[in-house]
């Protein structure tokens, strides 16, 4: 399972915690947001946070999060910046 990671949409930093197959818990500023899916490649559902199922109302809010995180790529580890003691 991917990692937690953090991105940055319109000045916004959210952070993005993968669930299970395409639904992300998502935090923005720090505080619950809710989930979403991916619906298609450029079409995200938040996800009703009752029932769980997808909410299909146009929200761009929930697009450029999903765009974000279908284009992020995760930071590789530097291991040589590591101190072995």
């Amino acid at each position: 399972m991917q990692d937690p990671f953090d991105i940055l949409v319109n000045g916004t930093v959210y952070s993005v915690f993968p669930e299970e197959d395409n639904v992300y818990a998502i935090f923005k500023a720090g505080v619950e947001f809710g989930k979403i899916e991916k619906d298609t490649e450029n079409v995200w559902l938040k996800l009703d946070p009752e029932t769980e199922m997808p909410m299909f109302d146009n929200d761009p809010e929930v697009d450029k999060i999903g765009q974000a995180i279908a284009t992020y790529v995760p930071e590789e580890e530097d291991d040589e910046d590591e101190e072995i003691e």
